[in-house]
This record gives C-alpha cells, structure tokens and sequence, in this order.
C-alpha cells in the first residue's frame, strides 16, 4: 500500500511517518508535501497512491482545494485538530478522518478500513460540501452568560499568546476565544485570510503595506486603527507562498 502524506507541520509529518514504518510494514510512503501548490504539483507528476493522508490547514490554505486543481484517484483520510464544523462536515459527507494527535490505535483502525477496502474516496460534491460547511461565516464568543457573534467578515486577525488565542476585530474588539488557532485557520476562506507564523492569521482587507526585512523575512503594516496588539512577522518558510496569495 503506497501512502502520500499532505502535511505542513514537520514534527505532525515526521511523528506520522515513523508510525507507519514502525507498525504498518505493508505502508510505503512515496511521498511527503506540505502545501496545496506542492500537493498539486506531486499528484499531477507521479503515479496514484493508494491513499492520501491530508491535512486540512496548509500552508497555502485549505486541502479542499486541492479536489478543484487535481483528480485524486484514491482514497483519502483527512487529519485534523479537533474542531466540531470540520468533524461534522466530514462525518456528513462519509469521509474518514483522524483526529490529531494521532495516536496508534486510531491509525490501525484507519488501515484496517483500508486494507478491507471500506474507506470510500470523497466524491467532488462531498468535498463542496465539506468546503462550504468547514468554513465560518461567524464566530460566536462566549463572555460569561453572554453569547457575542462575531461576522468573518469583521475579522481583522487572529493571534496566540500564552496558550491563549484571540481575535481582534477591525473596529478594535478584542475577544478571548475557545478554538486553538489550528482548528479556527482550517474553518477560514484561505482566499481571505493567511496565517503569516504558528501565532497569527490576517486578513487581507487589513493589509495597508508589506516591507521586507533582513533575513528574507516579511513586515506586514495593518491599517490605522486597529490595534497592533501582536507581531506582524511573516515567517521565512511562508514568505513565497504570502506573496502568491497577496497577488491573486
């Protein structure tokens, strides 16, 4: 059984990896890519696995969009950190999916379906439809006994700080929030919104310039207004891959 694994996170990737080779001797990964270009850009220039573990958020945006740029001719189980939109769309749609971390047993179970042939490949309108349920429309903020909905659009950005994450809205609103920063990113329009280091995703309606810094790093500037309440750094290894967005 050969095994593509689509996943931006090094250390998810390589823990991964070694327990396929490890405990599954029947599991040949024959590739491993951590963004939708390179996902497409592998698929399109090698022979069809026999499954596909995918990542929901990648460095470029969500794996979804994977399905409208390339055929996949294989199965695929989705990986992601808990986040109860994107379980219930792939539950809807009956796709398999792991939740991270990803221990052992849950991994067996998923070989076991594979290796019996009862995992099924999404189809182009499960996959639609994963897309559009996973994604937000708005956020709601729990305040005590108070409930505060919050519109996607609205958003300016979101950022992590002391195990905590927050939103920040282009008004000025500042909002504790329950989600990690790992499950709200995979519940983003990627056309919209891009995670520029581990602790922070933009808006690109906030953007107001771009400088460039020593060391091939990014400075991105927001707009008047709203507060700069954490560090606008695009990391190194994103870099090539904001300027792409920035310009579509």
């Amino acid at each position: 059984m050969k095994a593509l694994i689509i996943e931006d996170e090094v250390r998810a990737r390589d823990h991964m990896i070694k327990l396929l080779s490890t405990h599954f001797p029947q599991v040949e990964v024959v590739g491993a890519v951590g963004s939708v270009k390179e996902s497409v850009d592998w698929i399109s220039s090698n022979p069809a696995p026999d499954v596909i573990f995918m990542d929901v958020e990648l460095t470029d945006g969500l794996s979804f969009d994977i399905f409208t740029k390339v055929d996949i001719p294989c199965t695929v189980v989705m990986t992601t950190a808990y986040d109860q939109y994107a379980v219930h769309a792939f539950e809807v749609n009956a796709v398999d999916y792991l939740l991270k971390p990803i221990g052992l047993p849950e991994l067996q179970r998923a070989i076991s379906r594979l290796s019996s042939g009862q995992a099924a490949k999404p189809s182009t309108e499960a996959v639609r439809n994963m897309l559009d349920q996973a994604r937000k429309e708005k956020f709601l903020i729990r305040m005590n006994n108070r409930i505060v909905p919050v519109r996607t659009s609205e958003i300016a950005y979101f950022y992590s700080e002391a195990k905590n994450s927050f939103i920040v809205t282009t008004s000025g609103a500042s909002y504790v929030m329950d989600e990690s920063l790992d499950a709200i990113a995979g519940s983003l329009d990627p056309s919209a919104f891009f995670r520029i280091s581990r602790s922070c995703i933009i808006s690109e309606g906030v953007i107001d310039s771009v400088s460039r810094l020593i060391g091939g790093r990014l400075q991105a500037t927001i707009r008047r207004g709203i507060p700069e309440l954490t560090d606008f750094t695009v990391s190194r290894a994103r870099v090539d891959d904001f300027l792409t967005w920035l310009e579509r």
